[in-house]
């Protein structure tokens, strides 16, 4: 069961500008895809690295390597206060629901009516 404590509730995904890989590689022409796989991004004044994967039909999967853990993922975010880039598990970063996943929902004490 998580605690509730309003001082330390921590930041929301939906609060932080993100850049999603698939955004960036609609932008990107079909022949410019293989320059743009093996430079970097400069993104705010950090430099992200690009990486790819293999699919199982043979197709290539893009990636953005985290700028402070090294692990590939597919969306980025910057943190509103700290203007740092990183994925989510960096910047510790939850999604609004799960924020409250296993909270006791129930009545405050002297709220419900006494049965007799």
């Amino acid at each position: 069961m998580k605690s509730l404590n309003p001082n330390n509730l921590g930041l929301l995904v939906e609060e932080c500008q993100k850049v999603k890989i698939s955004d960036f590689l609609k932008k990107s022409r079909t022949g410019l895809r293989e320059v743009i796989i093996k430079s970097e991004l400069e993104v705010e004044g950090f430099h992200i690295e690009l990486t790819t994967s293999k699919t199982g039909y043979n197709g290539v999967r893009f990636w953005f390597k985290c700028p402070l853990c090294n692990s590939r993922v597919g969306v980025l975010f910057r943190h509103p206060t700290s203007n740092a880039i990183g994925c989510r598990q960096c910047l510790r970063l939850e999604y609004r629901k799960r924020r409250y996943k296993g909270m006791i929902e129930g009545e405050l004490p002297g709220t419900s009516e006494e049965k007799r």
